[in-house]
């Protein structure tokens, strides 16, 4: 199942997530999505456990809960409608 992770600190690293969700069951990756043009985290990723049962206790036990100082949201990841009129930026495109 993978999982977003929302509001993250800019220096929380891969690892530092990992080892929050660990406990909870395997971990088969991480990953922190990074801004293109600065480089800097967007304070954002996903979290990949291969089984839902363990994925789900982790959403339900992590969810708005501090890490790094910050409140972090953790829920199931959506997938992206490609078909929204809307372009990387959050612009309406025509």
């Amino acid at each position: 199942m993978n999982i977003f992770i929302g509001n993250l600190s800019p220096q929380t690293t891969e690892k530092q997530i990992e080892n929050l969700f660990i406990p909870f069951g395997e971990v088969k990756a991480v990953k922190i999505v990074i801004d293109n043009f600065t480089k800097r985290s967007r304070n954002f990723g996903f979290v990949d456990m291969p089984e839902k049962e363990n994925a789900e206790k982790a959403i339900e036990k992590l969810n708005n809960t501090s890490f790094n100082s910050q409140s972090i949201v953790v829920n199931e990841a959506r997938l992206r409608n490609n078909n929204e009129p809307y372009n990387s930026f959050g612009r309406r495109s025509y």
